[in-house]
């Protein structure tokens, strides 16, 4: 599964003229940490959720892979749940947080 993220990267983001995610980090690198994570179903399942949140009328912003898998880790009810941070965690050269 990495690899069809890292060919969409190559292929197609590479040759936007502007990066145009309103997110950090962007979808497919969300989408390879999320599945270096916890798996390819897991990972794969938070990547579409996440894909499903980047719309035009999306505020964006941080929104890291969260340290347990949820699908509900974005509700505060969820024993999973993460406050968003205000800046992005430091990264390794593959875009995974350094300890």
């Amino acid at each position: 599964m990495i690899r069809g993220v890292r060919w969409y990267q190559r292929r197609f983001s590479a040759h936007r003229a502007v990066p145009c995610c309103r997110y950090y980090p962007s979808c497919s690198n969300y989408a390879i940490q999320a599945i270096r994570r916890f798996g390819a179903c897991r990972g794969g399942l938070l990547a579409v959720l996440r894909l499903l949140r980047c719309r035009p009328w999306s505020r964006g912003g941080i929104d890291d892979v969260p340290r347990r898998f949820s699908p509900f880790y974005r509700f505060r009810w969820s024993k999973a749940h993460e406050e968003p941070r205000l800046t992005p965690l430091p990264t390794d050269e593959w875009g995974d947080p350094l300890p």
